[in-house]
Protein backbone atom coordinates (compact mmCIF):
# COMPACT_ATOMS: atom_id res chain seq x y z
CA UNK A 1 0.00 0.00 0.00
CA UNK A 2 1.89 3.17 -1.23
CA UNK A 3 1.31 6.53 0.14
CA UNK A 4 -0.77 7.92 -2.80
CA UNK A 5 -2.77 4.80 -3.10
CA UNK A 6 -6.90 5.51 -1.75
CA UNK A 7 -6.33 2.24 0.92
CA UNK A 8 -3.62 4.61 2.66
CA UNK A 9 -5.43 8.05 2.88
CA UNK A 10 -8.69 5.62 3.80
CA UNK A 11 -6.41 3.96 6.55
CA UNK A 12 -5.07 6.82 7.56
CA UNK A 13 -8.68 9.18 7.99
CA UNK A 14 -10.02 6.09 10.41
CA UNK A 15 -7.03 5.82 12.45
CA UNK A 16 -7.39 10.06 13.00
CA UNK A 17 -11.05 9.91 14.35
CA UNK A 18 -9.63 8.29 17.05
CA UNK A 19 -7.15 11.48 17.70
CA UNK A 20 -9.59 14.27 16.92
CA UNK A 21 -11.33 13.95 20.09
CA UNK A 22 -7.97 14.23 22.23
CA UNK A 23 -6.61 16.97 20.04
CA UNK A 24 -10.12 19.07 20.53
CA UNK A 25 -9.10 18.56 24.37
CA UNK A 26 -5.61 19.68 24.32
CA UNK A 27 -7.23 22.82 22.67
CA UNK A 28 -9.67 23.24 24.76
CA UNK A 29 -6.75 23.24 27.32
CA UNK A 30 -5.08 25.68 25.36
CA UNK A 31 -7.92 28.49 25.57
CA UNK A 32 -8.02 27.85 29.26
CA UNK A 33 -4.36 28.54 29.91
CA UNK A 34 -4.32 31.83 27.58
CA UNK A 35 -3.38 35.18 29.39
CA UNK A 36 -6.11 37.62 28.50
CA UNK A 37 -5.58 40.57 30.92
CA UNK A 38 -3.57 42.47 28.32
CA UNK A 39 -1.48 43.74 31.23
CA UNK A 40 1.79 42.38 29.99
CA UNK A 41 4.76 41.89 32.56
CA UNK A 42 1.94 43.62 34.71
CA UNK A 43 -0.89 41.40 34.71
CA UNK A 44 -2.06 38.92 37.18
CA UNK A 45 -2.90 35.54 35.12
CA UNK A 46 -4.16 34.12 38.48
CA UNK A 47 -6.56 36.40 38.70
CA UNK A 48 -8.18 35.71 35.27
CA UNK A 49 -11.87 34.34 35.07
CA UNK A 50 -12.32 30.41 33.50
CA UNK A 51 -13.21 30.33 29.50
CA UNK A 52 -16.53 28.71 28.76
CA UNK A 53 -17.77 28.08 25.58
CA UNK A 54 -21.20 27.59 24.47
CA UNK A 55 -22.12 23.87 24.41
CA UNK A 56 -24.26 24.50 21.28
CA UNK A 57 -21.48 25.96 19.31
CA UNK A 58 -19.10 23.42 20.15
CA UNK A 59 -20.98 20.41 18.89
CA UNK A 60 -21.72 21.64 16.13
CA UNK A 61 -18.23 23.02 15.45
CA UNK A 62 -16.85 19.43 16.79
CA UNK A 63 -19.65 17.59 14.13
CA UNK A 64 -18.28 20.25 11.70
CA UNK A 65 -14.84 19.44 11.69
CA UNK A 66 -14.86 15.74 12.12
CA UNK A 67 -16.47 15.39 8.66
CA UNK A 68 -14.22 17.78 6.88
CA UNK A 69 -11.06 16.83 8.41
CA UNK A 70 -12.58 12.66 7.57
CA UNK A 71 -12.98 14.26 4.20
CA UNK A 72 -9.76 15.68 3.70
CA UNK A 73 -7.93 12.62 4.74
CA UNK A 74 -10.23 11.10 2.05
CA UNK A 75 -8.76 13.42 -1.01
CA UNK A 76 -5.54 12.81 0.27
CA UNK A 77 -3.19 13.57 -2.03
CA UNK A 78 -6.02 14.54 -4.31
CA UNK A 79 -6.35 17.49 -1.75
CA UNK A 80 -7.06 20.47 -3.27
CA UNK A 81 -5.19 24.52 -1.58
CA UNK A 82 -7.70 27.17 -0.84
CA UNK A 83 -7.37 28.80 -3.95
CA UNK A 84 -9.32 31.89 -2.46
CA UNK A 85 -6.58 32.45 -0.02
CA UNK A 86 -3.79 34.64 -1.96
CA UNK A 87 -0.81 32.79 0.10
CA UNK A 88 -1.71 29.49 -1.74
CA UNK A 89 -2.39 30.62 -5.02
CA UNK A 90 -0.03 30.22 -7.19
CA UNK A 91 0.09 27.06 -9.61
CA UNK A 92 3.02 25.14 -7.72
CA UNK A 93 0.61 24.81 -4.54
CA UNK A 94 -1.75 22.92 -6.60
CA UNK A 95 0.72 20.42 -8.46
CA UNK A 96 2.18 19.54 -4.58
CA UNK A 97 0.47 16.83 -3.22
CA UNK A 98 2.34 17.65 0.06
CA UNK A 99 1.98 21.75 0.14
CA UNK A 100 -1.55 21.23 -1.12
CA UNK A 101 -2.30 18.89 1.62
CA UNK A 102 -1.24 21.34 4.16
CA UNK A 103 -2.67 24.22 3.22
CA UNK A 104 -6.14 22.58 3.16
CA UNK A 105 -5.57 21.62 6.83
CA UNK A 106 -4.09 25.02 7.82
CA UNK A 107 -7.76 26.53 6.22
CA UNK A 108 -9.74 23.41 7.96
CA UNK A 109 -7.78 24.21 11.41
CA UNK A 110 -7.85 27.90 11.02
CA UNK A 111 -11.55 27.97 10.23
CA UNK A 112 -12.41 25.56 13.65
CA UNK A 113 -10.06 27.69 15.67
CA UNK A 114 -11.65 30.91 15.14
CA UNK A 115 -15.21 29.36 15.52
CA UNK A 116 -13.76 28.08 18.73
CA UNK A 117 -12.88 31.78 19.97
CA UNK A 118 -16.51 32.85 18.16
CA UNK A 119 -17.76 30.43 20.53
CA UNK A 120 -16.46 31.90 23.76
CA UNK A 121 -18.87 32.89 26.43
CA UNK A 122 -17.61 36.28 27.58
CA UNK A 123 -17.75 40.20 27.31
CA UNK A 124 -16.75 41.48 23.91
CA UNK A 125 -13.24 42.43 24.83
CA UNK A 126 -12.40 38.82 26.13
CA UNK A 127 -13.50 37.76 23.05
CA UNK A 128 -11.15 39.66 20.52
CA UNK A 129 -8.54 39.69 22.86
CA UNK A 130 -9.19 36.01 22.22
CA UNK A 131 -9.23 36.26 18.54
CA UNK A 132 -6.37 38.62 17.68
CA UNK A 133 -4.45 35.94 19.99
CA UNK A 134 -5.58 32.98 17.71
CA UNK A 135 -5.22 35.35 14.34
CA UNK A 136 -1.65 35.96 15.09
CA UNK A 137 -1.08 32.28 15.84
CA UNK A 138 -2.76 31.74 12.99
CA UNK A 139 -0.24 33.60 10.80
CA UNK A 140 2.63 32.56 12.09
CA UNK A 141 2.15 28.94 11.85
CA UNK A 142 0.95 29.28 8.24
CA UNK A 143 2.27 26.49 5.88
CA UNK A 144 3.34 29.04 2.98
CA UNK A 145 5.87 30.43 5.66
CA UNK A 146 7.53 27.53 5.69
CA UNK A 147 10.12 26.31 3.59
CA UNK A 148 9.38 22.81 3.94
CA UNK A 149 5.55 23.31 2.98
CA UNK A 150 6.05 26.60 0.50
CA UNK A 151 5.26 24.69 -3.01
CA UNK A 152 6.32 27.69 -4.73
CA UNK A 153 9.27 28.61 -2.62
CA UNK A 154 10.80 24.97 -3.41
CA UNK A 155 9.47 25.48 -7.14
CA UNK A 156 11.75 28.60 -7.11
CA UNK A 157 14.64 27.03 -6.00
CA UNK A 158 14.90 24.36 -8.40
CA UNK A 159 15.01 26.67 -11.27
CA UNK A 160 17.42 28.75 -9.41
CA UNK A 161 19.66 25.88 -8.93
CA UNK A 162 19.66 27.05 -5.12
CA UNK A 163 20.47 31.09 -6.19
CA UNK A 164 16.76 32.01 -4.27
CA UNK A 165 17.49 30.31 -1.14
CA UNK A 166 21.20 32.20 -0.90
CA UNK A 167 19.90 35.41 -1.75
CA UNK A 168 16.89 34.61 0.92
CA UNK A 169 20.18 34.08 3.52
CA UNK A 170 21.77 37.45 2.59
CA UNK A 171 18.18 39.18 3.15
CA UNK A 172 17.72 37.77 6.23
CA UNK A 173 21.17 38.62 7.52
CA UNK A 174 20.73 42.06 6.51
CA UNK A 175 17.63 42.20 8.20
CA UNK A 176 18.91 41.30 11.23
CA UNK A 177 21.41 44.11 10.94
CA UNK A 178 19.16 46.82 10.30
CA UNK A 179 16.69 45.48 12.97
CA UNK A 180 13.58 45.20 11.11
CA UNK A 181 12.36 43.41 8.00
CA UNK A 182 12.90 44.83 4.53
CA UNK A 183 8.99 45.87 2.97
CA UNK A 184 10.96 47.76 0.52
CA UNK A 185 14.22 48.83 -1.17
CA UNK A 186 15.06 51.00 1.16
CA UNK A 187 18.75 51.31 -0.09
CA UNK A 188 16.47 53.35 -3.16
CA UNK A 189 15.79 55.93 -1.16
CA UNK A 190 16.80 59.23 0.93
CA UNK A 191 14.97 62.02 2.50
CA UNK A 192 15.86 64.97 0.58
CA UNK A 193 16.94 63.44 -2.46
CA UNK A 194 13.79 61.33 -3.88
CA UNK A 195 11.23 61.91 -0.74
CA UNK A 196 10.59 65.16 0.91
CA UNK A 197 11.69 67.17 -1.94
CA UNK A 198 9.14 70.17 -2.21
CA UNK A 199 10.98 73.01 -1.94
CA UNK A 200 11.51 74.82 1.18
CA UNK A 201 13.46 76.09 4.03
CA UNK A 202 13.15 75.55 8.01
CA UNK A 203 12.42 78.97 9.38
CA UNK A 204 12.01 77.79 13.40
CA UNK A 205 13.33 75.45 15.26
CA UNK A 206 13.42 74.17 19.24
CA UNK A 207 14.10 71.07 20.72
CA UNK A 208 10.96 69.54 19.61
CA UNK A 209 10.35 70.38 16.14
CA UNK A 210 11.36 72.25 13.04
CA UNK A 211 8.87 74.81 11.35
CA UNK A 212 9.61 74.24 7.26
CA UNK A 213 7.97 77.46 5.16
CA UNK A 214 7.47 76.19 1.44
CA UNK A 215 8.25 78.27 -1.45
CA UNK A 216 4.90 79.41 -3.25
CA UNK A 217 4.27 78.09 -6.82
CA UNK A 218 1.84 80.47 -7.61
CA UNK A 219 2.01 84.40 -8.16
CA UNK A 220 -0.45 85.19 -5.55
CA UNK A 221 -1.28 83.08 -2.40
CA UNK A 222 -4.66 82.89 0.11
CA UNK A 223 -4.02 85.80 2.61
CA UNK A 224 -4.61 82.97 5.65
CA UNK A 225 -1.78 80.44 6.27
CA UNK A 226 -2.24 77.08 6.14
CA UNK A 227 -0.46 74.72 8.62
CA UNK A 228 -0.14 71.33 8.72
CA UNK A 229 0.49 69.10 12.03
CA UNK A 230 1.25 65.33 11.23
CA UNK A 231 1.45 62.43 13.51
CA UNK A 232 4.57 62.90 15.68
CA UNK A 233 4.52 59.12 16.04
CA UNK A 234 6.06 59.44 12.71
CA UNK A 235 7.94 61.30 10.21
CA UNK A 236 6.36 64.63 8.31
CA UNK A 237 7.45 63.26 4.96
CA UNK A 238 4.21 60.82 4.61
CA UNK A 239 2.55 64.37 3.33
CA UNK A 240 5.38 64.99 1.07
CA UNK A 241 6.62 61.46 -0.46
CA UNK A 242 7.45 62.28 -3.73
CA UNK A 243 6.05 65.56 -5.86
CA UNK A 244 3.24 63.14 -7.99
CA UNK A 245 1.78 62.38 -4.54
CA UNK A 246 2.93 65.07 -2.24
CA UNK A 247 -0.27 66.79 0.13
CA UNK A 248 1.67 69.69 0.60
CA UNK A 249 3.02 70.13 -2.99
CA UNK A 250 -0.78 70.01 -3.81
CA UNK A 251 -1.29 72.60 -1.04
CA UNK A 252 1.28 74.78 -2.04
CA UNK A 253 0.19 74.61 -6.21
CA UNK A 254 -3.44 75.53 -4.77
CA UNK A 255 -2.30 78.70 -3.70
CA UNK A 256 -1.74 78.18 0.20
CA UNK A 257 1.09 79.60 2.02
CA UNK A 258 2.43 76.56 3.74
CA UNK A 259 4.08 75.17 6.59
CA UNK A 260 4.31 71.81 7.92
CA UNK A 261 5.66 70.62 11.63
CA UNK A 262 8.81 68.31 11.23
CA UNK A 263 8.98 66.38 14.62
CA UNK A 264 12.75 65.84 15.88
CA UNK A 265 13.08 62.18 16.68
CA UNK A 266 13.17 61.98 19.95
CA UNK A 267 16.61 60.74 22.23
CA UNK A 268 17.48 60.73 25.77
CA UNK A 269 17.25 64.13 25.82
CA UNK A 270 13.97 64.23 25.30
CA UNK A 271 12.77 61.99 27.32
CA UNK A 272 11.31 63.34 30.06
CA UNK A 273 8.87 65.62 27.62
CA UNK A 274 5.01 65.66 28.54
CA UNK A 275 1.94 65.64 26.71
CA UNK A 276 1.86 69.25 27.95
CA UNK A 277 5.22 69.89 26.10
CA UNK A 278 3.92 69.06 22.91
CA UNK A 279 1.04 71.04 23.25
CA UNK A 280 2.38 73.97 24.35
CA UNK A 281 5.89 73.86 22.91
CA UNK A 282 4.96 72.61 19.52
CA UNK A 283 1.53 72.75 18.34
CA UNK A 284 0.52 76.17 20.00
CA UNK A 285 4.07 77.65 19.13
CA UNK A 286 4.05 76.55 15.75
CA UNK A 287 0.42 78.68 15.35
CA UNK A 288 2.63 81.08 16.83
CA UNK A 289 5.40 81.50 14.70
CA UNK A 290 3.19 81.11 11.52
CA UNK A 291 1.18 83.87 12.46
CA UNK A 292 4.73 85.99 13.20
CA UNK A 293 6.09 85.51 9.82
CA UNK A 294 2.75 85.87 7.87
CA UNK A 295 1.18 88.45 9.73
CA UNK A 296 -2.18 87.07 9.46
CA UNK A 297 -4.53 87.10 12.89
CA UNK A 298 -5.85 83.35 12.07
CA UNK A 299 -4.65 80.73 9.99
CA UNK A 300 -5.89 77.71 8.78
CA UNK A 301 -4.87 74.00 9.98
CA UNK A 302 -4.95 70.29 9.40
CA UNK A 303 -3.92 67.67 11.88
CA UNK A 304 -3.18 63.93 10.60
CA UNK A 305 -3.61 61.07 12.66
CA UNK A 306 -2.57 61.78 16.43
CA UNK A 307 -1.53 65.31 14.72
CA UNK A 308 -4.68 65.98 14.85
CA UNK A 309 -5.51 64.67 18.36
CA UNK A 310 -2.96 67.19 19.29
CA UNK A 311 -4.41 70.32 17.17
CA UNK A 312 -7.45 69.53 19.20
CA UNK A 313 -6.41 69.31 22.07
CA UNK A 314 -3.80 72.45 21.34
CA UNK A 315 -7.30 74.65 20.08
CA UNK A 316 -8.98 73.80 23.40
CA UNK A 317 -6.85 74.86 25.10
CA UNK A 318 -6.50 77.85 23.60
CA UNK A 319 -10.09 78.45 23.62
CA UNK A 320 -9.61 78.16 27.66
CA UNK A 321 -7.58 81.21 27.33
CA UNK A 322 -9.98 82.87 25.28
CA UNK A 323 -8.32 82.64 22.13
CA UNK A 324 -8.95 81.69 18.68
CA UNK A 325 -6.02 81.94 16.32
CA UNK A 326 -7.17 79.08 14.10
CA UNK A 327 -9.82 79.66 11.49
CA UNK A 328 -10.80 76.50 10.31
CA UNK A 329 -9.77 72.58 10.97
CA UNK A 330 -8.77 69.82 9.05
CA UNK A 331 -8.77 66.73 10.56
CA UNK A 332 -7.46 63.81 8.76
CA UNK A 333 -7.79 59.98 10.09
CA UNK A 334 -7.52 61.24 13.61
CA UNK A 335 -9.63 60.63 17.13
CA UNK A 336 -10.94 62.68 19.31
CA UNK A 337 -13.76 61.10 20.62
CA UNK A 338 -11.82 57.23 21.59
CA UNK A 339 -14.88 55.53 22.09
CA UNK A 340 -14.35 53.19 18.56
CA UNK A 341 -10.50 52.61 18.32
CA UNK A 342 -11.00 49.26 16.38
CA UNK A 343 -8.45 46.57 17.11
CA UNK A 344 -6.11 48.59 18.91
CA UNK A 345 -8.93 48.72 21.95
CA UNK A 346 -7.23 44.89 22.68
CA UNK A 347 -4.18 46.02 24.39
CA UNK A 348 -5.69 48.84 26.41
CA UNK A 349 -7.09 48.24 30.12
CA UNK A 350 -5.78 49.52 33.60
CA UNK A 351 -2.76 46.83 33.80
CA UNK A 352 -1.68 47.83 30.70
CA UNK A 353 -1.66 51.15 31.04
CA UNK A 354 -0.57 50.77 34.57
CA UNK A 355 2.52 49.38 33.90
CA UNK A 356 3.70 51.32 31.00
CA UNK A 357 3.02 54.55 33.70
CA UNK A 358 5.43 52.47 35.92
CA UNK A 359 7.84 51.98 33.57
CA UNK A 360 8.29 54.79 31.68
CA UNK A 361 5.66 57.47 33.00
CA UNK A 362 7.96 59.75 34.92
CA UNK A 363 10.71 59.65 31.75
CA UNK A 364 12.34 56.90 29.69
CA UNK A 365 11.25 56.08 25.55
CA UNK A 366 8.88 54.22 23.79
CA UNK A 367 11.27 52.77 21.04
CA UNK A 368 9.99 53.31 17.61
CA UNK A 369 10.90 49.96 16.50
CA UNK A 370 8.04 48.68 18.75
CA UNK A 371 6.04 50.96 18.11
CA UNK A 372 6.23 50.15 14.46
CA UNK A 373 6.18 45.89 15.29
CA UNK A 374 2.80 46.93 17.06
CA UNK A 375 1.23 48.74 13.84
CA UNK A 376 2.54 46.10 11.39
CA UNK A 377 1.34 42.66 13.45
CA UNK A 378 -2.50 44.71 13.76
CA UNK A 379 -2.06 42.98 10.00
CA UNK A 380 0.12 40.26 10.00
CA UNK A 381 0.03 38.99 6.86
CA UNK A 382 -0.01 41.81 4.71
CA UNK A 383 2.82 43.61 6.79
CA UNK A 384 4.88 40.76 8.39
CA UNK A 385 4.90 37.26 7.03
CA UNK A 386 4.22 38.34 3.02
CA UNK A 387 7.90 40.09 3.36
CA UNK A 388 9.31 36.78 5.10
CA UNK A 389 8.42 34.69 2.34
CA UNK A 390 9.28 36.94 -0.48
CA UNK A 391 12.72 38.13 1.05
CA UNK A 392 13.80 34.78 2.70
CA UNK A 393 11.91 32.00 0.99
CA UNK A 394 11.88 32.83 -2.18
CA UNK A 395 14.87 35.42 -1.91
CA UNK A 396 13.55 37.82 -3.36
CA UNK A 397 14.23 41.79 -3.53
CA UNK A 398 10.99 43.78 -2.53
CA UNK A 399 10.07 46.49 -5.24
CA UNK A 400 10.89 50.54 -4.70
CA UNK A 401 7.62 51.72 -2.38
CA UNK A 402 8.28 55.56 -1.02
CA UNK A 403 5.37 54.54 1.54
CA UNK A 404 6.81 51.43 2.32
CA UNK A 405 10.39 53.40 2.93
CA UNK A 406 8.24 55.73 4.89
CA UNK A 407 6.55 53.00 6.98
CA UNK A 408 9.96 51.75 7.72
CA UNK A 409 11.48 55.21 9.42
CA UNK A 410 10.29 54.93 12.52
CA UNK A 411 10.55 57.49 15.43
CA UNK A 412 10.89 57.04 19.46
CA UNK A 413 8.01 58.55 22.13
CA UNK A 414 8.90 60.27 25.00
CA UNK A 415 7.55 58.36 27.83
CA UNK A 416 5.82 60.62 29.53
CA UNK A 417 4.18 62.12 26.40
CA UNK A 418 3.11 58.32 25.66
CA UNK A 419 1.71 57.09 29.32
CA UNK A 420 -0.62 59.95 29.27
CA UNK A 421 -1.91 59.60 25.82
CA UNK A 422 -2.67 55.52 26.49
CA UNK A 423 -4.57 56.87 29.83
CA UNK A 424 -6.04 60.16 28.53
CA UNK A 425 -7.25 59.15 25.35
CA UNK A 426 -7.64 54.94 24.83
CA UNK A 427 -8.47 54.09 28.34
CA UNK A 428 -10.61 56.76 29.81
CA UNK A 429 -11.82 58.96 26.65
CA UNK A 430 -10.90 61.83 28.43
CA UNK A 431 -10.69 64.90 26.01
CA UNK A 432 -14.43 64.23 25.04
CA UNK A 433 -15.49 64.85 28.81
CA UNK A 434 -15.90 68.44 29.73
CA UNK A 435 -13.69 69.24 31.88
CA UNK A 436 -11.82 66.19 32.81
CA UNK A 437 -8.73 66.72 31.01
CA UNK A 438 -6.08 69.31 32.56
CA UNK A 439 -3.78 70.57 29.78
CA UNK A 440 -0.96 73.12 30.09
CA UNK A 441 -3.09 74.35 33.13
CA UNK A 442 -6.65 74.22 31.14
CA UNK A 443 -9.66 72.24 31.59
CA UNK A 444 -10.37 71.76 28.26
CA UNK A 445 -13.45 71.36 26.60
CA UNK A 446 -14.23 70.48 22.92
CA UNK A 447 -17.49 71.67 22.71
CA UNK A 448 -15.73 75.26 22.57
CA UNK A 449 -13.94 74.61 19.19
CA UNK A 450 -17.12 76.36 17.47
CA UNK A 451 -14.51 76.72 13.79
CA UNK A 452 -15.55 75.06 10.78
CA UNK A 453 -13.99 71.82 10.55
CA UNK A 454 -13.34 69.23 7.23
CA UNK A 455 -13.24 65.72 8.73
CA UNK A 456 -11.83 62.51 6.90
CA UNK A 457 -11.65 59.22 7.39
CA UNK A 458 -11.17 56.13 5.20
CA UNK A 459 -13.47 53.09 5.08
CA UNK A 460 -10.93 50.19 5.94
CA UNK A 461 -8.96 52.48 8.58
CA UNK A 462 -7.72 49.60 10.91
CA UNK A 463 -5.66 52.52 13.62
CA UNK A 464 -8.58 55.14 13.67
CA UNK A 465 -11.64 53.24 12.31
CA UNK A 466 -14.27 55.06 10.22
CA UNK A 467 -16.60 55.27 12.97
CA UNK A 468 -14.30 56.34 15.46
CA UNK A 469 -13.04 59.83 12.59
CA UNK A 470 -16.87 60.50 12.09
CA UNK A 471 -17.57 60.47 16.29
CA UNK A 472 -15.59 63.83 16.00
CA UNK A 473 -18.99 65.16 13.51
CA UNK A 474 -21.18 64.78 17.10
CA UNK A 475 -18.58 66.05 19.38
CA UNK A 476 -17.47 68.98 17.36
CA UNK A 477 -20.45 71.97 17.80
CA UNK A 478 -18.81 74.50 14.65
CA UNK A 479 -19.70 73.77 10.66
CA UNK A 480 -18.85 70.62 9.60
CA UNK A 481 -18.31 68.42 6.86
CA UNK A 482 -17.35 64.57 6.54
CA UNK A 483 -16.05 62.90 3.77
CA UNK A 484 -15.08 59.24 3.46
CA UNK A 485 -12.66 57.91 1.69
CA UNK A 486 -11.63 54.09 0.32
CA UNK A 487 -8.35 52.56 1.52
CA UNK A 488 -6.57 52.18 4.79
CA UNK A 489 -5.04 54.98 7.01
CA UNK A 490 -2.10 55.84 4.96
CA UNK A 491 -3.51 54.55 1.05
CA UNK A 492 -6.68 56.38 1.64
CA UNK A 493 -5.08 59.86 2.72
CA UNK A 494 -2.08 60.03 0.41
CA UNK A 495 -4.35 59.50 -2.77
CA UNK A 496 -3.98 61.95 -5.29
CA UNK A 497 -6.15 63.42 -8.23
CA UNK A 498 -4.06 62.76 -10.90
CA UNK A 499 -3.82 59.07 -10.18
CA UNK A 500 -8.18 58.97 -10.62
CA UNK A 501 -7.67 55.99 -8.26
CA UNK A 502 -10.31 54.80 -5.52
CA UNK A 503 -13.65 56.44 -4.35
CA UNK A 504 -15.11 58.94 -1.91
CA UNK A 505 -18.11 59.81 -0.55
CA UNK A 506 -20.26 62.78 0.54
CA UNK A 507 -23.41 63.60 2.12
CA UNK A 508 -24.83 66.80 -0.13
CA UNK A 509 -27.11 67.31 2.09
CA UNK A 510 -24.51 67.81 4.95
CA UNK A 511 -26.80 65.87 7.61
CA UNK A 512 -24.73 64.64 10.29
CA UNK A 513 -26.84 61.70 11.99
CA UNK A 514 -25.71 59.84 14.92
CA UNK A 515 -23.83 57.33 13.57
CA UNK A 516 -21.43 56.82 10.09
CA UNK A 517 -23.90 54.03 9.00
CA UNK A 518 -26.65 56.42 9.17
CA UNK A 519 -24.65 58.81 7.42
CA UNK A 520 -23.39 56.53 5.05
CA UNK A 521 -26.95 55.63 3.90
CA UNK A 522 -27.92 58.89 2.73
CA UNK A 523 -24.32 59.34 1.17
CA UNK A 524 -23.16 59.26 -2.69
CA UNK A 525 -19.79 57.88 -4.06
CA UNK A 526 -17.73 59.59 -6.30
CA UNK A 527 -14.70 58.34 -7.90
CA UNK A 528 -11.08 58.99 -7.48
CA UNK A 529 -9.48 61.70 -4.93
CA UNK A 530 -11.23 63.75 -1.73
CA UNK A 531 -8.30 66.01 -2.43
CA UNK A 532 -10.24 68.22 -4.62
CA UNK A 533 -13.42 68.22 -2.19
CA UNK A 534 -10.76 69.06 0.56
CA UNK A 535 -9.44 72.10 -1.36
CA UNK A 536 -12.49 73.66 -2.39
CA UNK A 537 -13.68 73.75 0.72
CA UNK A 538 -9.69 75.12 1.98
CA UNK A 539 -10.03 77.84 -0.69
CA UNK A 540 -13.82 79.35 1.12
CA UNK A 541 -11.26 79.65 4.47
CA UNK A 542 -8.42 81.11 3.21
CA UNK A 543 -9.52 85.02 2.45
CA UNK A 544 -8.93 86.68 -0.51
CA UNK A 545 -5.41 86.41 -2.81
CA UNK A 546 -2.56 88.38 -2.59
CA UNK A 547 1.36 88.72 -3.49
CA UNK A 548 3.48 85.74 -2.73
CA UNK A 549 6.16 86.65 -0.63
CA UNK A 550 9.62 86.90 -2.06
CA UNK A 551 11.88 85.56 0.83
CA UNK A 552 10.93 82.71 3.56
CA UNK A 553 10.70 83.58 7.02
CA UNK A 554 10.00 87.33 8.84
CA UNK A 555 12.04 89.45 11.03
CA UNK A 556 13.63 87.46 13.66
CA UNK A 557 13.23 84.44 11.72
CA UNK A 558 15.44 83.70 9.21
CA UNK A 559 16.26 80.78 7.39
CA UNK A 560 18.19 78.06 9.02
CA UNK A 561 18.42 75.57 6.56
CA UNK A 562 16.85 73.71 3.27
CA UNK A 563 13.68 71.52 3.95
CA UNK A 564 13.52 68.88 4.50
CA UNK A 565 15.87 69.88 7.36
CA UNK A 566 17.76 67.59 9.55
CA UNK A 567 15.55 66.56 12.15
CA UNK A 568 13.61 64.32 9.99
CA UNK A 569 17.11 62.69 8.75
CA UNK A 570 17.71 61.29 12.09
CA UNK A 571 16.97 57.79 12.28
CA UNK A 572 16.34 55.53 15.76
Amino acid sequence: MTQNSPEFWAQSAQQFQHVLSEGWGKAFQVFQNMDLGGGGEGADASKLPPIHFSPEKLQALQQQYLTQMIGLWSRGCHAAPPLDDKRFAAQAWGTNPVSAFAAAAYQLNAHTLMGMADAVEADAKTRARIRFAIEQWLAAAAPSNFLALNAEAQQKAIETRGESIAKGVQNLIHDIRQGHVSMTDESLFEVGKNVATTEGSVVFENELFQLIEYKPLTARVFERPFLLVPPCINKFYILDLQPENSLVRYAVAQGHRTFVVSWRNPDASLAQKTWDDYIEDAVIKAIRVTQEITGAESINALGFCVGGTMLGTALTVLAARGQKPVASATFLTALLDFTDTGILDVFIDEAFVKYREQEMGRGGLMKGQDLASTFSFLRPNDLVWNYVVDNYLKGETPPPFDLLYWNSDSTNLPGPFYAWYLRNTYLENNLVKPGKAVVCGKKIDLRELDLPVYIYGSREDHIVPIGGAYASTQVLPGKKRFVMGASGHIAGVINPPAKNRRSHWIRQDGKLPATQAEWLAGATEYPGSWWTDWSQWLATQAGKQVAAPRAYGKGKYKVLEAAPGRYVKARV
